[in-house]
């Protein structure tokens, strides 16, 4: 399996083998939210276009960023196909605006009409609640100290009562936007995943089962404080019966 070492390290990772059955913006999300751990995220692009079908490109802030995303996600199932990624080949538009050396590809090769472009992207992305962001500083998998839990002030207080110990998780904080599938991505890293309950009359919640208690607690370590967006830190606990 390619690792991207025969292309230079750079701050774009090509991603392909993936699943073309779904469709290009639960992509662009899903990608967003396993890969916005590593660091921050200026730009993820799919096409439509059957030359470009099963593949995506992510573009991280840092060098630093995509080679550990690419390390650690080289082979996650990803909607139920190993992805296989390497360093891009090209350098991304918004890198290139960046330092100086973008060339048009397109007929209309006005500098400041793309830049305009990139601006407005920015801003829908942004307004959407699907911006770039950095989750705690623990490894992938790994689980943060108390200390590194981001709670955010506005995050709904823990129950004074919290439940036992169980294979089900209550996920609070959630961006209203979030989709069951994009948890999925998330929840189904860790061994012993069933399923993802959403709760249409409640947005910002939803109920994670596992099949044991220890597979649960786990899950809960690892994914506790992890940004969706950056206002939205998870707060995990285990569901009451």
């Amino acid at each position: 399996m390619s690792t991207g070492t025969d292309i230079p390290p750079n701050m774009t990772i090509y991603i392909n083998n993936l699943n073309e059955k779904i469709k290009l913006e639960e992509l662009k999300k899903s990608l967003l939210a396993v890969f916005s751990q590593f660091g921050k995220i200026l730009e993820v692009l799919a096409f439509k276009t059957l030359k470009h079908k099963g593949q995506a490109w992510v573009v991280f802030e840092d060098v630093d960023s995509a080679s550990n995303a690419l390390r650690k996600m080289q082979g996650f199932p990803f909607y139920d196909k190993p992805m296989r990624i390497q360093y891009a080949r090209t350098k991304s538009d918004i890198i290139a605006k960046a330092d100086g050396t973008f060339v048009p590809r397109e007929r209309r090769k006005r500098h400041d009409d793309k830049v305009g472009r990139k601006k407005r992207d920015q801003h829908d992305s942004n307004q959407a609640g699907m911006g770039p962001n950095a989750a705690y500083a623990g490894g992938y998998g790994a689980a943060p100290t108390l200390s590194q839990l981001p709670y955010a002030a506005g995050a709904k207080a823990v129950p004074e009562a919290p439940a036992p110990p169980n294979k089900i998780l209550f996920v609070q904080n959630l961006p209203h936007e979030t989709i069951s599938m994009m948890l999925q991505m998330l929840f189904c890293q860790y061994p012993g995943f069933k399923e993802v309950r959403m709760v249409e009359a409640k947005p910002g919640i939803a109920f994670v089962e596992y099949e044991n208690e220890m597979q649960a607690t786990v899950a809960m370590q690892g994914l506790q404080g992890f940004k969706i967006t950056q206002q939205n830190p998870m707060v995990i606990t285990y569901a009451k019966k």
